[in-house]
């Protein structure tokens, strides 16, 4: 008997999953089927992934709302594809991309081999867009940097009585945690501060 499952994917749990879980019923997954991971799509080392990957037999559908919900990495997404159409035998319907659907193409050639292809283009811009993304972070953050601008937090400024706590603890008259009370830090500020 053919089962339909589905998976869901946000990449953080503050991220709202109703618009994939919206097309899954629309296509017809039952809630018991539909597998949901509140985490990145940087490795396949999820929990309702693994447990999807346990339940799928040959024949079976899986519904994914587009292909970047399965993963980020380009060859891994090719890997799992593989894995799910070749050696699971089940079928693959992209939501996003009618022509990422195994079903109907199952015994055509050439059905096959567009799908293969169409997901090894989208795999790789979506991988390509990522790099690019990163690259223009780190130039953003360098043109940044010559202009003066200061990253991270804030350092807070030293009290008053700073030198003279520190001469204190030097001599062991105190000791750090007392000393980083009285100026009201955490004892390994004044730490930090004092071997600056």
């Amino acid at each position: 008997m053919q089962n339909i499952y589905g998976y869901v994917r946000v990449s953080t749990k503050e991220q709202n999953e109703d618009r994939q879980m919206i097309a899954m019923h629309d296509f017809g997954v039952v809630d018991g089927n539909i597998y949901l991971d509140k985490m990145s799509g940087k490795d396949f080392n999820r929990p309702a992934y693994i447990a999807l990957m346990e339940k799928i037999q040959p024949g079976d559908v899986l519904v994914l709302k587009s292909i970047d919900r399965l993963g980020r990495d380009y060859e891994e997404i090719i890997d799992q594809w593989r894995i799910i159409t070749k050696e699971r035998q089940t079928a693959i319907v992209v939501l996003d991309m009618p022509l990422l659907d195994t079903r109907a193409k199952g015994k055509d050639l050439t059905g096959v081999f567009i799908s293969d292809l169409v997901l090894q283009i989208l795999s790789y811009v979506a991988q390509t867009e990522r790099e690019f993304t990163r690259q223009r972070q780190r130039e953003g953050i360098a043109a940044a940097r010559t202009k003066g601008v200061k990253f991270g937090r804030t350092p807070k400024e030293r009290p008053e009585e700073f030198e003279e706590l520190k001469l204190a603890w030097r001599q062991r008259r105190i000791s750090a945690r007392t000393a980083a009370g009285i100026l009201g830090v955490h004892h390994k500020t004044f730490l930090r501060w004092a071997s600056e």
